[in-house]
């Protein structure tokens, strides 16, 4: 074939297929070519909650949003607060925002979309339970007030249905039920995977250990003050934070905190029973009104979990389930952190009324 009528016949077929085939193609099959993707926006929050708090920790914190491909202006979808587990951060999600992404698009895929925005409340121990206290900063306003306004500045929940639901993972599942409860007009539902609580049988055993029975006090009021290092030992730091968390000195005594035992070594009942004061199921066996009747409780705990949270949601469970509050629980297999975004799914589907994934 001549040169001159190939290219002719060559321009003849692209038209064909650009005019035609492509056009039909891309009409009938665009989600082949174009696969919806979520995205990322981080938000940088200088907190006045947080400002000049006692531990010098940062005020201004990064919000990572991760918003699924259905939101499009004027769409109102329901707003997911995150409260990562102790030790963990905002800049983690951020540094592993391709997982994030991932979920978050699989959620409004398999479930309905949703924006899920993960809160910081990592202080120098690790983790601040999310609560206000004088010893740490005031770590329920920052989410409450502060993340919650500016996020919805930007995107607005709905104004009906299930507008806002307050989640997270071990403390952070502790976070979600004090929050829940706490903030009942704020969030119409709460997530609570392996949360702490029951501390008889989940946090004694911890604060027992010889590495902190035996702790002497002076030692303790160093590391407090700062003239000390805060020590690699996770469970000692873990202690530390919590004390600072449910038995602050108070106003006058910023940054300091009441210890479990005395200059002699003494277990302190009276400082124990503050931690139990803050026990969520000291909370509802105590409280009739802990939660609203339009809320929606999702309770979990791993059966192998190594600190006993599952034991702790099942008793909650136990309390919730004769109260007008709608409330359930479930125990998949595996230990306190496997699996997370499965049984984070499974709490989506469960708040949503969708069919329920069994982990396995």
């Amino acid at each position: 074939m001549p040169y001159a009528k190939l290219i002719k016949e060559l321009k003849k077929l692209f038209h064909f297929w650009s005019c035609l085939v492509l056009p039909l193609w891309l009409a009938l099959s665009p989600t082949i070519i174009f696969a919806a993707e979520a995205r990322l926006e981080i938000i940088t929050l200088s907190s006045r909650a947080l400002k000049n708090n006692p531990l010098h920790d940062p005020a201004t914190r990064p919000v990572p949003i991760f918003i699924p491909a259905q939101a499009t202006n004027g769409v109102r979808l329901p707003v997911v607060y995150y409260l990562p587990g102790y030790g963990n951060s905002a800049d983690k999600f951020i540094a592993n925002s391709n997982v994030w992404l991932k979920f978050t698009q699989q959620i409004a895929d398999e479930i309905t979309p949703l924006i899920l925005v993960v809160c910081d409340g990592k202080t120098r121990w690790g983790g601040s339970q999310y609560l206000n206290s004088a010893a740490q900063g005031n770590y329920e306003n920052f989410v409450c007030d502060e993340i919650v306004g500016a996020v919805e500045n930007k995107f607005p929940a709905p104004l009906t249905g299930v507008r806002r639901i307050i989640s997270g993972h071990s403390s952070g599942g502790f976070g979600a039920l004090r929050l829940g409860s706490h903030r009942q007009k704020l969030f119409d539902a709460v997530i609570a995977l392996s949360p702490d609580s029951d501390f008889p049988t989940s946090h004694l055993p911890l604060v027992q250990v010889a590495s902190i029975a035996h702790l002497p006090l002076t030692e303790v009021k160093k590391i407090a003050a700062g003239k000390t290092p805060v020590p690699k030992n996770g469970d000692l730091t873990y202690a530390l934070g919590l004390s600072a968390a449910y038995a602050p000195r108070g106003f006058f005594h910023r940054g300091e905190f009441e210890w479990l035992y005395d200059a002699r070594g003494n277990f302190r009942e009276r400082v124990w029973q503050r931690w139990l004061d803050n026990d969520p199921l000291t909370i509802v066996q105590k409280n009739l009104c802990a939660f609203s009747p339009s809320q929606k409780i999702y309770l979990e705990g791993a059966a192998q979990d190594q600190f006993a949270a599952n034991i702790g949601a099942r008793k909650i469970y136990e309390v919730l389930q004769t109260r007008p509050a709608r409330c359930t629980f479930y125990e998949p297999p595996g230990q306190h952190s496997d699996h997370v975004r499965e049984r984070w799914q499974r709490g989506l589907e469960w708040v949503f009324e969708k069919p329920l994934t069994d982990i396995k």
